[in-house]
Parts: C-alpha cells; sequence; structure tokens
C-alpha cells in the first residue's frame, strides 16, 4: 500500500517590529499554509528575536564601548524567555519539554508570589499550532539566564513543543571582519560584517541534536535541524544521519547561491528530504545597521553614525594583494569623506573610479583591471544621524525609504529531494508567498539502495563516531 503524501511547506518571512508582531504573521503564515493543506511548516533563524545582520554591538578585539552595551541590552530585552534554564547548555531538557520546572517566585509588597516561566511565547506558538493543524518548526533568539542561544523549536499541533535545539557553533569572525580589525590598525575604518554571531550567543549543548519523531497520516517523520553554517560541519551532519532522520531541517540566514548547492548536497548525503528558510528582508543592501526585530519599543531610525552634511565624494580605499580596490565607508572620526588620505599603490587615485560590487554584507569591492568611471561620477549618498533623546538606537527601522526592488536579505527558502532535486524554491525576493511540496517518504528508503551515509556506507567497523551527550542510536522508519 502507497503511503499518504505528507505537505511540506516553508517560507521566507522577515521578523517584524515587535514580537507580537510577528506573531500575528507567523499566525496569518501557518493559517494560509493550513489552508492549502500544509502539514509541516518551516520558518527561518531567529524569526522570533530577530537576526542582527549588519550589528556589531560596539565591539571590536581589545575594545567596547557604551552605545554597544546598550545595543546589546536592546537585543536580549527583544529575545524569548521560553522559561529553560541554562544546564550545559541544553537547558532542563526533558523537564522542560514536560513543564515538570517548579513555577518561578519573586517578591512582592505584599511577600511572595509565583509566576509561570518564560514569556507567553511558547504557549503561544503552541496555540497557533493546536488551532491551524499545522506541525511548526520555527527559529528563535532565546534567552536563559544572563546568555543568548540561537534555537529552534519543534511544536506539534497535538503535544505542543516536543523538542528544542540550541546552536552549538554561532559563527565567528570572518574574513572580512579580520580585515576591519587590520585596517581599523591601519587607522581607517571598516564597520565588522555580520559573522560574529558567537559574540552574542552563547554556544548550545550538542545534546540538544537529538531527533524527534512524529507521525502524521499515519507516516513516521524523524526530523532534526541544523542551523545555518552547521550544516558546514561535516560531523554535526553525521549525528543526524546516524539517527535515521528523513526530514532534516536547515533554517538560515546565509542567502547566498551556493547555499541551495549545499543543501543538494545534504539531501543525496543523508538520503532525506531538506528544508530550508531564510528570511527576505526589504532594504537598500548597503544600509547598516540592519536589525530584523525590535521588541515593542519606540523606533526612531538612528544612523550608524555622523556624516558629513552634505558632504558629497571618492570613499576611501585600499588594495589588496590581489589587486582588489576596497571602499571604505566613512571614518566617524572624520571631518568629511575626505578626511583620511588613501591606501593603496602610489597614484591609485589618478585613474579614475572603477567599476565595483556589493557583496552580502554591503561592502563595496571593486573590480581589477576592468573600466575605470570617472571619479565625478561617484556621488556619496548624504546620511544624517537621527536621534531620539540624544540617544543612538541601532536596533530600530531599517533604514528608509528603500529603492524598489532592494533587498538586504533575499531569502532563498527551498525543499529538496532525497535523491538532490529541487521540488520547490528557491524562493528569490518573496517574503509573503509560501512554497509547498508533496513528498512520499518511503523515498528516503529508496535512496538508501545505494547509499546510507550511517549505516552500509559508513564503515563504522574503522571509523568512531560519537557526540557527548547524544544517543545516536537510529530510530525506526515505522
Amino acid at each position: 500500500m502507497t503511503p499518504p503524501k505528507i505537505r511540506l511547506a516553508t517560507a521566507s518571512p522577515g521578523t517584524q517590529a515587535t514580537t507580537r508582531e510577528t506573531l500575528i504573521q507567523l499566525q496569518d503564515i501557518a493559517s494560509r499554509a493550513a489552508a492549502n493543506r500544509a502539514d509541516i511548516l518551516l520558518l527561518p533563524e531567529a524569526y522570533l528575536g530577530g537576526y542582527p545582520r549588519g550589528s556589531d554591538f560596539g565591539c571590536k578585539v581589545g575594545s567596547r564601548t557604551a552605545e554597544g552595551r546598550e545595543d546589546y541590552l536592546r537585543y536580549f530585552k527583544s529575545a524569548i524567555d521560553l522559561g529553560d534554564t541554562v544546564g550545559d547548555g541544553a537547558g532542563a531538557g526533558e523537564a522542560w519539554i514536560k513543564r515538570q520546572l517548579r513555577a518561578e517566585t519573586i517578591v512582592t509588597g505584599d511577600g511572595q508570589a509565583q509566576v509561570s516561566r518564560g514569556d507567553g511565547t511558547r504557549e503561544e506558538v503552541e496555540r497557533i499550532a493546536r488551532e491551524t493543524g499545522v506541525f511548526i518548526v520555527v527559529g528563535l533568539v532565546e534567552k536563559a539566564g544572563g546568555s543568548l542561544y540561537c534555537s529552534v523549536i519543534y511544536v506539534c499541533p497535538k503535544l505542543g513543543v516536543i523538542g528544542k535545539r540550541r546552536k552549538v557553533q554561532p559563527v565567528s569572525f570572518n574574513f572580512l571582519t579580520l580585515l576591519a580589525l587590520f585596517l581599523e590598525d591601519q587607522g581607517c575604518f571598516m564597520r565588522p560584517t555580520t559573522g560574529t554571531e558567537r559574540l552574542i550567543w552563547a554556544q548550545g549543548s550538542p545534546a540538544t541534536l537529538k531527533a524527534v519523531s512524529t507521525t502524521i497520516k499515519g507516516v513516521r517523520i524523524n526530523l532534526a535541524a541544523a542551523i545555518c553554517w552547521e550544516n558546514y560541519m561535516p560531523l554535526l551532519r553525521q549525528s543526524l544521519y546516524a539517527q535515521n532522520v528523513n526530514l532534516y531541517l536547515a533554517p538560515t540566514a546565509d542567502g547566498r547561491d551556493a547555499w541551495l548547492s549545499l543543501m543538494r548536497t545534504v539531501a543525496l548525503e543523508g538520503r532525506c528530504f531538506v528544508v530550508s528558510s531564510n528570511m527576505c528582508v526589504r532594504g537598500e543592501p548597503s544600509s547598516a545597521p540592519v536589525v530584523t526585530n525590535r521588541h515593542d519599543m519606540e523606533a526612531n531610525g538612528g544612523y550608524e553614525e555622523d556624516r558629513s552634511k552634505g558632504a558629497v565624494g571618492r570613499r576611501n580605499s585600499c588594495l589588496t594583494e590581489e589587486g582588489f580596490e576596497i571602499a571604505l565607508p566613512t571614518s566617524p572620526t572624520s571631518s568629511s569623506v575626505f578626511g583620511r588620505p588613501r591606501i593603496g599603490s602610489k597614484g591609485a587615485s589618478s585613474r579614475g573610479r572603477r567599476r565595483s560590487v556589493f557583496d552580502e554584507d554591503g561592502n563595496e569591492i571593486a573590480l581589477p583591471d576592468g573600466d575605470h568611471m570617472s571619479s565625478s561620477a561617484v556621488i556619496e549618498e548624504e546620511e544624517t544621524e537621527r536621534r531620539d533623546n540624544g540617544k543612538r538606537d541601532t536596533l530600530a527601522l531599517i533604514k528608509a525609504p528603500t529603492a524598489p526592488g532592494s533587498f538586504i536579505s533575499r531569502g532563498g527558502s527551498s525543499i529538496i529531494s532525497p535523491f538532490g532535486d529541487v521540488l520547490a524554491g528557491p524562493q528569490w525576493e518573496d517574503d509573503e508567498g509560501i512554497i509547498y511540496a508533496d513528498v512520499d517518504f518511503d523515498d528516503c528508503i529508496r535512496g538508501r539502495l545505494d547509499l546510507d551515509a550511517a549505516g552500509s556506507y559508513s564503515r563504522n567497523d574503522s571509523f568512531k563516531f560519537s557526540v557527548a551527550g547524544l544517543d545516536l542510536d537510529p530510530l525506526p522508519y515505522y
């Protein structure tokens, strides 16, 4: 007998201005997915709480700023309190899932009172899943104790939350961050990029890599999530394959074209269905900072830093050893865009303006050996800092207005088969739609005929693999 097909769904929504508004959007997406008979819905990394794209929280090696600490305070307040503990990075585990943790006690004017754990977000997502009948997997920024975790919760419409992931490896400084530090040491300024998640997110326990199981229409589904660049960790992927997952979930903040190739590789390697979800965020790619959430705060639309009023002209730049010219943002200490001499080969400034491209973090990279434009064609947009009560708010709304069709993050959500075929997506530049795929989970077993990365193809007699705190015994398919 042929098993019924399961409808997988994903979308690319951006975090809204407040957690309440984001939950309203989540309910709308889940309701529309339910109306289209979706069974499982995946939403992006840090969707609840917000992904702080473009923010550096005033940090560089050996230095912090008071403004950056205020930014972090606001970001911490905007994070989600699920009522869990810190533990060893895994929280309280089953005790939290089964609501066995004691209620919190607070001191009031009349003595002591007990209050429920958490801020109610868990209960709200459980309600949405229950009312729509959709199994929801959603990324969020979780606060526990004094730390933040990049987390994912698995929410069953009948049982509520049945599991939670905490990202084990937030992304560290990337190449451009290191370049920024080098340039600052040389007297220039370049804003660090968004690869510094490890600065603000704590490392979760690998015990949270535990897969969960649910049964939909009589079909057993073993599912687990790898968050963003955890998918570039081969041993982490293997820990999920070893548990016999047939649904591999990849919420992410990576919107590059190359991400789809990774998802197809994972699907082929694990012989499982893969669903990935990334936010689509509208705005100017070069705008910074970009934070995709604030939590019930008044936004003042503050810009990153003071710029000279009305100043226009050629930005400072430097040349790499490979001959690439990198245009630098205006230094906050300069009196104008001409405030610092250029760094580079002698006479470079006389050659005119090179053609350039912008990378995903908004850095302008000039192309070598190409045609040059006249320097007079280079106009720097005036940027005036907007303040509220004299305080900068980098956790406010994205710079506006933005050009039609411009995006800070283009999305790219997708659904892939166990044979690496793209079933839906990638969903580019669409922050409202939902993509679907009707799948037969027996395809995962058909794929195991010639490849089982955790079984017949693993050579477990020669290669030994273990994960601290994680049971790797495979879950059954039926």
